[in-house]
């Protein structure tokens, strides 16, 4: 078995060589096992990007080890014949049936892609004939969090919003990480997971009412408090803000579906009346035939 690597300080002077050279369409050949050959583009393609970034010669050296052991074991797998085994085929086989499957069904939906589009109004539409369905299954809550590095700071920021201070401007002149927590305020949460990883925050938050802040709470080195904007009980109806691009998206894949079951159920008719298809009935107890149609749904 012949394997060849190249030293990682030369494939790195030859591709610095190569950009400097602006000669990029020359073939970089990084190792070889057997008759198989990896080269630089091969390699980089199938590194993520952000492993690269982050180190190209480690990224590099680790996909050239993996690239050859697996190589090793493929050669090893064609000495041993392993492709005309019986049952290496069979499962081979339904690999393949099952990736063309899947490249098939892809490609008939790409045709249709321009059809698939689900408006908001579509969206909007379905909200309010369905609203039945969307149903909350636990309260929601929306609130403030403030996070301060001393009890001081936590003290004015709570005075200020007791006094109608502006909320933003309260969050930005105390608050440790202000435009993530204006951000969160603007958004309902489950009371599940409310307060984030300070349990007590929890505790206040399905206990005081709406604009109510909390007690002060040290937790490490900081100091948090809540205060309870709007309350959404348990099986109220959500607004649709929240859920007008989980519709879109689900409505979305409903026309995929249906696209692709009629597609599909054009073949099987065309089939049907060249009389391609055959069903035997396997029943001991009936000898009559299959039905001849099949559920596409």
């Amino acid at each position: 078995m012949r394997i060849k690597i190249l030293p990682l300080l030369i494939i790195v002077l030859v591709m610095t060589q190569a950009c400097q050279t602006n000669s990029s369409s020359e073939t970089v050949i990084l190792a070889e096992v057997g008759n198989m050959v990896l080269t630089k583009s091969e390699a980089e393609s199938f590194i993520p990007k952000n492993a690269l970034q982050a180190d190209s010669s480690l990224a590099l050296e680790k996909y050239i080890d993996d690239w050859v052991r697996k190589q090793v074991i493929l050669q090893e797998a064609n000495r041993l014949n392993f492709a005309n085994r019986r049952d290496v085929r069979a499962r081979l086989k339904r690999v393949q049936d099952e990736f063309m499957l899947q490249a098939v069904q892809d490609y008939i939906i790409s045709e249709f892609e321009d059809d698939m589009s689900v408006s908001e109004l579509e969206a909007r539409n379905y909200y309010q004939q369905n609203k039945k369905k969307f149903t909350l299954e636990e309260q929601y809550v929306q609130y403030r969090h403030v996070v301060t590095e001393t009890m001081a700071d936590a003290q004015n920021a709570k005075r200020e919003l007791m006094r109608g201070t502006d909320w933003e401007t309260v969050a930005k002149r105390y608050s440790k990480y202000a435009d993530l927590k204006i951000r969160e305020s603007q958004k309902f949460w489950p009371i599940s997971i409310s307060g984030g990883d300070v349990n007590m925050l929890n505790r206040y938050l399905r206990v005081i009412g709406p604009s109510e802040i909390s007690p002060i709470y040290r937790s490490g080195n900081e100091y948090h408090f809540v205060q309870l904007i709007e309350e959404r009980p348990e099986g109220d109806h959500p607004n649709l803000d929240w859920l007008i691009e989980q519709i879109r998206e689900w409505l979305t894949l409903e026309k995929r579906k249906r696209a692709f079951n009629t597609y599909v159920k054009n073949l099987y008719l065309q089939a049907q009346a060249n009389n391609e298809i055959k069903i035997y009935n396997q029943s001991e107890e009936s000898s009559s035939a299959f039905a001849d149609t099949v559920s596409l749904n």
